[in-house]
């Protein structure tokens, strides 16, 4: 809760009523968010949103060449080197609140203790990546932008597809400053050690696999 919206609470008359509402909502929200953990199933995509349920449409195919092109980079690049693990779609991270299937995630090696073979519901990660879409782009830049923030992701990376551009987000005090979207150069990550790659190598399959090569070879 930011400090101006705490404040204006506490000033107001019927901040006991204010309370009492806000728990009533909350309480159902929690049976809402328990009857979506009975009910999801693997098939589909599932999100749960300040208590509502999210199934996501099938992607675009540019979404999808992009998703898998970054994916398959970092994935190597974490593997190489021991770094931890990397995740893609279908894992269902859960925030104090709402619960999350991000495009892509990294966990680095302090979390993979609270990550089994059984795991269902993950931990919140170190690094995610969205891909954005008609449907989900108010999501990814407005409730996901500030709840990543304020839970500790420490970098958020939002692919453009259309524009070909990468806004990679570094956490600042719970917040994260306003990043460019870049189109060329070079992306640079804090989180993941030695992780650097081409902006294109996310959208030029040729680019994409001489990264990969490099990768491998462990440059």
């Amino acid at each position: 809760m930011s400090s101006a919206v705490l404040s204006a609470m506490l000033e107001a008359p019927d901040l006991p009523e204010l309370i009492e509402q806000a728990q009533h909502a909350l309480a159902n929200e929690r049976k809402l968010r328990e009857k979506f953990y009975k009910d999801i199933t693997p098939e589909h995509k599932w999100e749960f949103i300040q208590g509502e349920v999210i199934m996501h449409s099938p992607a675009l195919n540019r979404h999808l060449m992009a998703t898998k092109r970054l994916f398959s980079l970092m994935d190597g690049h974490v593997r190489v080197h021991q770094l931890g693990v990397v995740h893609i779609e279908k894992a269902m991270t859960c925030f104090p609140r709402n619960d999350y299937e991000p495009d892509i995630m990294f966990f680095g090696t302090a979390k993979l203790g609270l990550i089994s073979p059984d795991t269902l519901k993950f931990p919140i990660p170190d690094l995610i990546v969205e891909v954005l879409s008609p449907s989900t782009e108010q999501r990814d830049r407005g409730i996901k932008f500030n709840d990543y923030a304020l839970h500790g992701v420490e970098e958020y990376w939002i692919i453009d597809t259309v524009e070909e551009s990468v806004e990679l987000h570094r956490l600042e005090d719970a917040a994260y400053p306003p990043a460019p979207g870049q189109k060329d150069g070079l992306l640079c990550s804090n989180v993941i050690a030695g992780f650097e790659i081409p902006v294109r190598a996310i959208f030029d399959e040729k680019v994409n696999a001489e990264t990969m090569r490099q990768i491998w070879a462990g440059r």
